[in-house]
């Protein structure tokens, strides 16, 4: 990497946090205007040589404002217009970025799509949306669907490689290039995990997706050593919000393509990174078996959101790395950076976010010197004007009450596109609701239980499912590698919890199911009444985001407890 500075003085980054028309539709060009490092490689991507070596390769922001350019002379030349609706099916890394970077140029609209989406529900997604035209790495099948259904068919489905290959000197760019947005101009479509049903297609709009994200301009640790590697998908909502911190910071980044730990772990050698945001996927690989010790030399804090990470990898990978003495916040500043010592081990910040909440809203820091204190997701960020639980009735609830927990926040999404009714679903008594099932305390640390779709309801009351995956993780950590905890039918009645596993390396779930429930017992929760393993990635399914498919381990094992010989491990 080169040795001149990427990132942006401290007063550049002071004014865009004032800026009052900066957004999420024009950072790369605020971050081009402002920054006197522009033309310093920020963005890395990396390849693998013939003799099996990483090979990073820069980008600086001029590369990318080039790059963007030329994608939305194709597009323009397509005949896309400001405000209408494009899908893009491209693999993960820099490209979706570069797509999403040349349609809101133009004013129109990415529907960002990750490509491990499942074929028929992508063409679902993509009529649901209204989309005018879709680029995407391969369009054989969706050519072939849209045969059998030509009046959904878009004016155009094309090869991302075309829009790569094309000579943008043939067709000019529009007058007013590049658009101006206005606050609440959506910027882009957003789907959802599909872990509950088919994805949901959350609006991010211009200001909204930038609000909140002010104080990371001197908060974000940005010391000249300092370096990110993001793992999040970026066709997903944290992707692209790590991507806009670190583009107007000028931290450079390594924008990975692939999350799996085979992939990983030698990039991180390579780019020894200070920081790794990710969703928990990729913390439960590197969490597991022999720690990545070289390549988190020099970490000092992981980034987490979208599903809550657990205890039982938290604690192993924060025995990894070095971080300053001061490091105690999820967002550092300045004086807590200056002269501090190393000390080993690093810190976990988990936060619990979504696309809907525009960022993560509630943030709990783990050092190795940290208690574990199981689901508590901390307390709201300052960009939350008020955090609550609910009753059904949208009534708060005391503390230690389980309820639903909802927030008001500007960086809470506008709605989801083209569906009202599922919006207003969503709103309360003012709040929106975030989907999950929660408690505060006295304090105020707010505690994650369950989705609210995914509750076990037994004929004794609810069971939570996320309190006993926390359980097996951390205390039967020798044989879970990772696991999840669904409600199928019981013959008595009711639902009872069961557990699907992954184990690890040579363990055995020889009486694994009477150790989980021992632990359980001791810890205060239910019982499974019954344990799966599963020796298959088709037996531990994932969303195109690596979420577990928990509505398919419902299915796969609704008849598990009424059989023969169930709750038995298998």
């Amino acid at each position: 990497m080169s040795e001149q500075t990427s990132i942006a003085p401290l007063s550049v980054r002071e004014r865009f946090m004032t800026d009052p028309t900066l957004g999420a539709g024009n950072f790369l060009d605020r971050a081009i205007e402002a920054n006197p490092n522009r033309a310093v490689p920020y963005a890395f991507t990396h390849r693998t040589d013939h003799r099996g070596q990483v090979v990073l390769h820069g980008h600086s922001l001029l590369d990318l404002a080039a790059l963007r350019d030329r994608y939305a002379a194709w597009y323009h030349a397509m005949g896309v217009r400001p405000g209408e609706p494009v899908g893009v099916v491209v693999a993960e890394g820099l490209e979706p970025l570069l797509h999403f970077f040349a349609l809101t140029a133009l004013g129109a609209v990415p529907a960002l799509i990750n490509d491990a989406m499942r074929h028929d529900v992508l063409v679902r997604y993509l009529n649901h949306v209204g989309v005018v035209g879709v680029v995407a790495d391969d369009t054989t099948r969706l050519a072939a669907a849209y045969r059998q259904d030509p009046q959904r068919r878009p004016r155009f489905l094309a090869l991302a490689a075309e829009v790569q290959a094309f000579d943008a000197d043939v067709s000019a760019l529009p007058e007013g290039y590049p658009y101006r947005h206005g606050a609440d101009d959506v910027v882009a479509l957003i789907h959802s995990s599909g872990t509950t049903g088919t994805p949901k297609s959350t609006t991010l709009a211009h200001r909204q997706f930038w609000e909140g994200k002010q104080p990371r301009m001197v908060r974000f640790p940005v010391e000249p050593y300092d370096r990110l590697m993001s793992l999040m998908p970026h066709t997903h909502a944290g992707g692209l919000s790590y991507f806009l911190t670190a583009t107007l910071l000028g931290l450079p980044t390594v924008v990975m393509a692939d999350w799996r730990r085979a992939v990983v772990e030698p990039v991180m050698e390579a780019f020894l990174p200070t920081m790794v945001a990710s969703f928990p996927r990729t913390f439960v690989e590197l969490a597991t078996g022999e720690l990545p010790v070289a390549g988190a030399a020099k970490v000092h804090s992981w980034f987490n959101t979208g599903d809550s990470a657990h205890y039982g990898h938290i604690r192993r990978l924060v025995q990894l790395g070095e971080r300053p003495a001061g490091l105690i916040r999820p967002w550092l500043l300045p004086q807590d950076r200056e002269g501090q010592p190393a000390l080993p081990g690093s810190q976990f910040v988990d936060g619990l976010g979504s696309s809907e909440m525009g960022m993560a809203l509630f943030g709990q820091v783990t050092s190795p010197e940290s208690g574990r204190n199981d689901r508590c997701v901390g307390m709201p960020s300052e960009v939350v004007e008020k955090a609550t639980v609910l009753d059904e009735d949208g009534v708060e609830v005391p503390d230690g009450t389980v309820g639903m927990l909802a927030v008001i926040a500007p960086s809470i999404t506008h709605g989801y596109w083209n569906n009202e009714r599922l919006t207003e679903s969503f709103r309360m008594s003012g709040y929106w609701l975030t989907g999950d099932l929660a408690y505060r305390d006295a304090e105020g640390r707010f505690y994650h239980l369950d989705r609210t779709v995914d509750v076990i309801d037994t004929l004794d009351g609810p069971v939570y499912s996320l309190p006993i995956e926390e359980v097996l993780l951390a205390d039967c950590a020798d044989a879970v590698q990772d696991c999840s905890v669904v409600g199928v039918p019981h013959p008595d009645g009711g639902l009872r919890p069961i557990a699907v596993v992954r184990l690890q390396e040579g363990a055995s779930a020889d009486g694994l199911l009477a150790a989980a429930n021992a632990e359980l017992a001791a810890a205060g929760l239910s019982a499974l009444a019954g344990l799966q393993v599963a020796r298959t990635a088709a037996e531990f399914p994932l969303g195109p985001t690596g979420k577990v498919l928990k509505r398919e381990l419902r299915a796969r094992h609704a008849t598990l407890l009424t059989a023969t010989g169930g709750g038995k491990s298998a």
